[in-house]
């Protein structure tokens, strides 16, 4: 799943804060020895590609994950629909994944009660010393509540980026508001909170690829992971 920049665990995909003057492209890819999305465990080692296309700050992106160490990992196929003009940043996603309501995988079955695919919104804004998001499914497989009813699972996300002896940091912290079998939540808890560090290691005068570690907490379902990964991109 996803993030608007380039980065391991989840979406990946270039953004400016500005209007762009031209169409870009991003081409890019992470390796991972573990994919953790939101405090949740969903695979081992995986590749995770980008390709994207953005114009004036409006932008559509595919990400994918494979496992590359067990052939079970989940296997995902999202698409974002996204626009930002300055801070404020809005976006449509359609996650697809191998396992859910449909045995057979397909990817065009779109039943409300069949598909394997789930449709979040997501509002936010980049404040510049920290960045605040909000994520809600609003149709597909989303999760059931304590009443047995669609939860509308929602996930909110504080993002403070900062440097530190060369070397760029982010904290996260991110919430589930109410309670979802999406994310495993019986009410509001606290399901993700990272330290994430990313350094380029240069190649060659004109080559460096981006490596990155982190640290993830899950205090809801009381598990740590440390992940480490690296970038591949033109």
């Amino acid at each position: 799943m996803k993030k608007i920049v380039c980065f391991a665990m989840g979406l990946v995909v270039s953004l400016t804060t500005f209007a762009q003057e031209k169409v870009e492209t991003t081409i890019c890819g992470d390796v991972v020895s573990s994919y953790i999305w939101r405090g949740q465990d969903l695979g081992d080692v995986s590749l995770q590609p980008t390709l994207g296309i953005g114009y004036k700050g409006l932008s559509l992106t595919a990400w994918g994950s494979v496992g590359l160490s067990d052939p079970s990992d989940t296997k995902e196929f999202d698409l974002t629909l996204g626009y930002t003009i300055g801070g404020f940043n809005i976006g449509i996603t359609d996650y697809w994944f191998n396992g859910g309501l449909d045995p057979e995988n397909r990817y065009f079955k779109y039943d409300a009660h069949g598909t394997n695919h789930v449709f979040e919104a997501n509002v936010g804004y980049d404040f510049g010393p920290a960045s605040l998001q909000w994520y809600t499914n609003f149709a597909g497989n989303d999760g059931m509540n304590n009443d047995g009813k669609r939860a509308y699972s929602s996930y909110v996300e504080l993002a403070v980026p900062f440097k530190l002896a060369t070397v760029d940091w982010t904290a996260t912290a991110g919430a589930v508001p109410f309670a979802t079998d999406f994310y495993g939540t019986d009410g509001f808890a606290v399901t993700n909170l990272a330290l994430k560090a990313t350094k380029e290691i240069k190649v060659s005068e004109s080559f460096s690829v981006p490596v990155f570690g982190q640290v993830i907490a899950n205090p809801c379902s009381q598990k740590a992971y440390l992940v480490i990964g690296f970038t591949l991109q033109p």
